[in-house]
């Protein structure tokens, strides 16, 4: 019974002692609950101050200290934005964010007061850090949107607005009133009446309008009402017959009239956005003649078919370029028609393709001063091709107003003439433009890298030629493409590579004229396994350009380039749409 009654004993103290422990694992160290927690009354207090409004007492409340904590700090930042007292605003959020680095509100108060301040830049940062804590946030997407709306960056501004389910459009405005069909007008503009606009909507309409070619310069408007909803307005001068105005068309039918040529375009005939596009060049040395005929099929702008005919003669020196050991004079003259038919496919406002079928004929004549050798180069007669095209946007980035385009094109057919016989034609190309601002375009770069080869054997007319000509889209502009008006002084081969790079700033703009002028960078080389033509270096050329705008159509080439192998200068001058 004793040792019993010992055994209880001790039985019962180890269970107190249990139990006390068990009381200190769980219980809260400090002070009693029924005290409550300063902190959360103080920050109750000023939550009552300011939902009445009462940002003085805020203020007061919440000291200016890096030590108050975060909730404390915001509120203090928000009362004293409310009395305008902006820089002290500013550094109760950044305290703030310093305590809470992960809580996006401090960031987006904080770009409030920069777009107070107009400081849309610093705006725009921090709604971007805030979004990246908090994608769905759709006060900053609206937020930022808007700015991006206001710089006149709509593509960005769709970006953001499409994440919280916005612009809702209602209607759609024309101002003025185009003449273009209402069902290829329907086709055109991708949107749905009382549904949201998305960005990639846009980006196909903005396809669309591209490949309709009538309407040059554009701008899209939203108008809101005050149910949240837009009416989405269209600003576009239409290109009707000769052009937006009888002023245009007269420019556009001159533009070539320095160098010998006349360009007779009509457009939007029947409202149906068909064009008629051509070129008569009458020079003694390169006369050509030019038409192309474009319309949609059955009135959807997504879907374009195409009729070209292309006549050429051309007299041709290539003493310069014949390799290797040049004679002392090798010229030809090519005459070469082609004639052929395209359907374009506009997929989405990403990508697009096209394909099409060709038939050509050339022949060479008054041919001298060329080895016996190389007379493969020289074969006339017939040939049919096939023709395939694919452009794709690789990067878009509206926020940084930074695009990366790609573009890759074959050709693929049979020559019907002795040695020659199947070949084929190969082009890539990869363009990145710039515009650094946050609006306009008053500083712009441009840089693409191309290529191409052939594969088979091809005639003289089917070498790509690298050197300025204004003919040719592959230039290397401290390379003069012509000598005495006679094609042939640029390199020429059956393969190439080509570097541009140029930037374009904004000298002076008025109603009528804009002028820019900037450097440019060129760098190439031509390959030909023959060996008698090629470049045997790559080529590098630098200089300077002005483009002059004419009432927002033509646009006048003047230029300086220098061949920094040679050390030769030459100018150039063109004129392009």
């Amino acid at each position: 019974m004793e040792g019993r009654a010992t055994l209880d004993v001790a039985c019962r103290a180890a269970k107190s002692r249990l139990i006390f422990f068990l009381l200190l694992f769980f219980l809260p160290v400090g002070t009693p609950a029924q005290t409550g927690d300063p902190a959360a009354g103080k920050l109750s207090e000023v939550k009552q101050f300011y939902e009445a409004g009462d940002w003085d007492g805020v203020v007061r409340a919440v000291q200016p200290s890096p030590d108050e904590p975060p909730g404390l700090l915001l509120y203090r930042g928000l009362a004293l934005a409310h009395l305008q007292r902006w820089e002290e605003a500013k550094a109760a959020f950044t305290a703030g964010r310093a305590e809470a680095p992960g809580d996006p509100r401090f960031l987006i108060e904080l770009a409030g007061i920069a777009y107070r301040e107009r400081q849309f830049s610093a705006a725009k940062r921090n709604l971007r850090r805030a979004l990246a804590m908090n994608r769905k946030d759709d006060y900053a997407n609206n937020f930022l949107a808007s700015i991006y709306f206001q710089e006149g960056n709509l593509e960005a501004a769709l970006e953001y607005w499409n994440r919280a389910g916005k612009p809702e459009l209602e209607d759609l405005t024309f101002e003025p009133a185009l003449r273009l069909r209402p069902l290829v007008v329907d086709r055109a503009f991708r949107f749905a009446r009382g549904g949201e606009w998305q960005r990639e909507q846009y980006l196909a309409t903005e396809a669309r309008l591209r490949a309709l070619d009538l309407y040059p310069g554009r701008l899209f408007e939203l108008q809101v009402h005050d149910d949240g909803s837009f009416d989405l307005g269209f600003h576009a001068s239409e290109r009707n017959g000769w052009g937006s105005s009888k002023w245009e068309g007269l420019v556009a039918l001159l533009r070539d009239a320095p160098y010998q040529a006349v360009d007779p375009e009509f457009y939007n005939l029947g409202g149906a956005g068909v064009n008629w596009v051509s070129a008569y060049r009458w020079d003694d040395e390169k006369r050509r003649v030019f038409t192309e005929l474009a319309a949609p099929v059955s009135e959807n702008p997504a879907v374009r078919f195409r009729v070209y005919f292309d006549g050429r003669n051309e007299n041709w020196n290539i003493t310069h370029t014949l390799a290797p050991g040049s004679p002392s004079v090798a010229r030809l003259n090519v005459a070469k028609a082609a004639a052929g038919a395209e359907m374009r496919f506009i997929e989405s406002g990403r990508w697009e393709w096209k394909a099409g079928v060709e038939y050509s004929d050339r022949e060479f004549r008054n041919v001298s001063g060329i080895p016996a050798s190389a007379a493969p180069f020289f074969t006339g007669g017939s040939a049919i091709a096939l023709r395939l095209n694919v452009e794709r946007w690789l990067v878009r980035l509206p926020e940084r107003r930074f695009t990366l385009n790609s573009s890759g094109s074959g050709q693929f057919g049979t020559f019907f003439q002795h040695p020659l016989g199947k070949y084929g034609r190969l082009e890539g190309t990869l363009a990145a433009r710039w515009l650094p601002r946050a609006r306009g375009d008053d500083y712009e770069t441009q840089l693409s890298l191309r290529g191409g080869r052939t594969i088979g054997d091809v005639p003289f007319d089917e070498l790509f030629t690298l050197g300025f000509d204004r003919d040719t889209p592959l230039w290397l502009r401290g390379h003069p493409g012509l000598q005495d008006g006679e094609k042939g002084d640029a390199p020429l081969g059956r393969n190439y590579v080509l570097v541009n790079a140029e930037t374009d700033k904004i000298i002076y703009r008025d109603g009528i004229f804009t002028v820019k002028a900037g450097p440019f960078v060129d760098t190439g080389r031509t390959y030909d396994p023959s060996g008698y033509f090629g470049s045997p270096k790559w080529l590098w050329d630098t200089g300077a350009q002005a483009k002059i705008r004419v009432l927002g159509g033509v646009q006048i080439v003047l230029g300086y380039g220098k061949d920094l192998r040679s050390g030769r200068n030459s100018f150039f001058t063109t004129v392009t749409k």
